[in-house]
């Protein structure tokens, strides 16, 4: 009569059963979480970057992205010191939290910091001051020039895939032609995670590690590893004046305008760029726990809620991204 095989063996020769050992628990790959997922992937296109390239920069703003971004690219690395610096556009309309937030972090991890000012291109009639007092637009020329003066060969950009359908359209490795311009038609492909960096004399490529992230993802991240940001991007009494369905900060770019009044209101901001067409809005949501709820809740993405630039036509982004813009 045959013995029926025990759980866990297999059958030999002449139908004995041989028993195989289970393989312990501890033993057993695990699956990384969302988060670990998506870190695991900017990691990777750090490195590559800096493999590949010569002279790579971090595009840094202040804003929460370039924050993250530069989160990750010191975890990339560490031990060893970042291997590249970082290049802020300053409009001369920024937030005062936001240029404090940036020279104490470059001040605490002894980075280099190289700024390009739309300032200095005013003074000297370069460029002319618009008629709304947004400075946003501006930004292409001291950008696209300060690249040229700095060789670099590969920027790195916080835009997400998620805030703009012009934005969705580009790849990681995002390649400029010799004037910094976009073409939307020599996006290569990228096909398991292989990046091609290929580039001509003149030529550089913008890089977007943040590309698959949502901007929930960024807000549980940032709670997750309780990293540090400007403190308007959490709930906090403002004085701000109503224009074009946005809560915008008074200031000396030229608002609020006749028959616009200026009052306290207690408001957040989504996103960070010049005061001048970045909008605040109606929040209680002071502490990161609170934003990852709201954000959770919100049907608009932050840039279609918050930034009149983008509202100037359908494809404003995408003309400036054609010019140079991030």
């Amino acid at each position: 009569m045959t013995m029926a095989a025990a759980p866990g063996a297999a059958p030999q020769r002449g139908g004995r059963p041989r028993h195989v050992p289970r393989k312990p628990l501890r033993d057993v790959p695990r699956a990384l979480s969302h988060l670990d997922a998506l870190e695991s992937e900017v990691v990777h296109i750090f490195r590559e970057v800096a493999g590949e390239f010569e002279r790579p920069v971090i595009l840094f703003s202040g804003g929460k992205d370039s924050i993250l971004m530069l989160h990750l690219a010191l975890k990339s690395f560490t031990p060893a010191p970042l291997p590249f610096g970082l290049l802020h556009v300053d409009t001369g309309h920024n937030f005062p939290e936001v240029l404090e937030y940036r020279d104490r972090v470059v001040a605490r991890h002894g980075l280099r910091l190289h700024v390009a000012s739309v300032q200095d291109y005013i003074d000297r009639g370069a460029l002319r001051e618009r008629p709304d007092g947004t400075r946003n637009p501006l930004q292409t020329v001291p950008l696209t020039e300060k690249i040229q003066q700095e060789r670099f060969d590969a920027v790195f950009g916080g835009g997400r895939r998620d805030e703009e359908k012009a934005r969705a359209k580009e790849r990681v490795f995002s390649l400029r032609d010799e004037f910094s311009q976009w073409d939307p038609r020599r996006q290569r492909p990228e096909l398991w995670q292989l990046y091609n960096g290929r580039h001509a004399p003149g030529e550089h490529v913008r890089v977007f590690p943040l590309s698959n992230w949502t901007e929930l993802d960024v807000w549980q991240y940032i709670a997750r590893e309780e990293i540090e940001l400007p403190e308007l991007y959490f709930a906090h009494r403002r004085e701000v004046f109503a224009r074009g369905g946005m809560w915008l900060t008074a200031g000396e770019w030229g608002g609020p305008g006749d028959g616009e009044t200026v009052e306290k209101r207690q408001v957040r901001y989504r996103t960070v760029g010049d005061m001048s067409c970045t909008g605040a809005v109606d929040s209680d949501a002071d502490t990161v726990e609170k934003v990852v709820k709201e954000i959770a809740a919100s049907r608009l993405t932050e840039r279609g809620a918050t930034r009149a630039d983008d509202r100037l036509s359908e494809a404003a982004m995408e003309d400036r991204k054609r010019e140079g813009y991030f």
